[in-house]
């Protein structure tokens, strides 16, 4: 319990040197809200992994609005989102230790939830493409006139799986590529490529022009 130990002694000293504003009190090099949050949260991990569950309640009070705002941009539907939220959690619960680094957690959550648009987008282009026969809204096929969908809704859901899920890691949560990489399990370079063809795309739709190669 060292690693908890010393997470503990961290926190007090925040408690003492930081303010409602993120700056010490003390006269001394100021310390950031995302710094303070990223203690707290790698501090809680540890108390769950060890079994806390009220560590493990404040994790999801904590998380689960992030959670449930990258479900809901990336499927577009309410319901859909909270469902795969609370999937994505209930992974999350039963899978503490196969997390070896407590400050991996985001792209290791954020993989999961991932997973579980992904599966939920795949299976709605399957129910749709049989009920139409096809290719339907919110795959990569989608085609149109462009001036009909000229808004922001309209362009993401003109993304396919991947490339919408990167462009709301990328945009959305403000994860670094390497994150985006580890909670994807795909290389950055591939990562890099699928946000580059989301911008494309999202101009595109945007804008009514072609894609040229």
């Amino acid at each position: 319990m060292t690693f908890l130990h010393n997470f503990s002694r961290q926190l007090n000293l925040l408690q003492v040197y930081t303010d409602l504003t993120g700056k010490r009190t003390d006269g001394k090099d100021s310390v950031t809200r995302p710094q303070t949050s990223r203690i707290l949260d790698e501090y809680l991990i540890l108390t769950a992994m060890s079994g806390s569950r009220m560590a493990s309640g404040k994790l999801a009070q904590r998380w689960y609005p992030r959670y449930l705002r990258t479900a809901q941009r990336i499927l577009r539907d309410r319901d859909l989102a909270e469902e795969a939220v609370q999937e994505t959690w209930a992974a999350i619960s039963k899978g503490w230790m196969t997390l070896s680094d407590p400050a991996r957690f985001p792209a290791w959550s954020f993989g999961i939830l991932s997973r579980k648009c992904a599966d939920i987008l795949r299976q709605r282009v399957r129910e749709r493409s049989r009920a139409t026969g096809a290719c339907p809204e919110g795959t990569e096929c989608a085609t149109g006139d462009a001036e009909s969908r000229a808004d922001l809704n309209a362009a993401f859901q003109s993304l396919g799986p991947d490339h919408r899920i990167v462009a709301t890691l990328f945009f959305g949560e403000q994860l670094s590529l390497a994150e985006i990489a580890a909670a994807t399990k795909v290389p950055v370079g591939t990562v890099k490529s699928r946000l580059f063809h989301a911008r494309r795309q999202l101009q595109a739709a945007l804008t009514g022009s072609e894609i040229h190669e």
